[in-house]
């Protein structure tokens, strides 16, 4: 079945150049953009009655921007003036770019990882004297506090930003020829929204084994996987497959 319809689980990309618009002009399909899941900052007060005082921590470990929004949306509400000494650990160079929307990079303490959380945390070993804060989502993967906890160093996770299922009622009679997946959230915001879903001929694409496995779990069907050595994205994953399906 050719494909002319599809809906990518995720906010409508902000560059021009998105490989997506690419996609979607030259091979003729419509490309929806509709996030299943969204980001919602916990209040100030519920931090506090986690027991975390900001003024007791000497570096904080940033592993998204999410992480770094949050946090000084918490400093800001908590009037806590982040003092210049303060030591950010940053996941990624993505993570430690964004950072310079809060703070002058070049003055700071600044410590970047490449990647991986794993791979920050030799860096984090490097400064085991530090008071350390891990402001963090509820649905933080189970490795990161392993790591943290192998490393013998003094920190404190706080939860600063939830993971909420978003309202998708308004999709109920529309129709896809692929549904795009990137997290098992956006699976379980796809049965909390259509609890009755039958996948019957809608294609679905998925990033990552451990939502490959969370749609497997549902009892559907995988039909396009990424990352692969031939297809690294997702976008060059859909080319393919509506290159394969559509040429017939």
């Amino acid at each position: 079945m050719k494909v002319k319809t599809i809906l990518v689980s995720q906010p409508e990309p902000k560059i021009e150049n998105s490989p997506y618009f690419d996609l979607s002009e030259r091979q003729k399909v419509k490309i929806d953009f509709r996030p299943f899941i969204h980001v919602e900052g916990v209040p100030s007060k519920e931090i506090r009655q986690q027991k975390i005082d900001l003024s007791k921590f000497t570096a904080i470990i940033l592993t998204s921007r999410n992480a770094v929004d949050h946090f000084f949306r918490v400093a800001e509400e908590m009037r806590f003036k982040v003092p210049d000494s303060m030591k950010y650990f940053c996941q990624s160079e993505a993570v430690a770019y964004y950072l310079q929307k809060y703070v002058v990079y070049r003055k700071r303490k600044i410590y970047v990882g490449k990647r991986t959380f794993a791979e920050l945390s030799p860096l984090i070993k490097k400064y085991k004297d530090e008071a350390f804060l891990l402001p963090a989502t509820d649905k933080l993967k189970p490795a990161v506090p392993k790591i943290l906890n192998d490393l013998g160093i003094n920190w404190k996770e706080a939860v600063f930003y939830k993971t909420v299922i978003s309202d998708l009622s308004d999709l109920e009679n529309v129709t896809y020829d692929i549904l795009v997946f990137f997290s098992p959230s956006g699976i379980e915001s796809l049965f909390h929204n259509f609890p009755n879903f039958q996948q019957n001929d809608t294609r679905i694409a998925v990033f990552g084994n451990t939502t490959i496995k969370a749609v497997e779990a549902k009892g559907l069907r995988v039909d396009i996987a990424a990352p692969t050595p031939e297809t690294p994205s997702m976008s060059m994953a859909l080319k393919k497959y509506i290159e394969s399906v559509n040429k017939k």
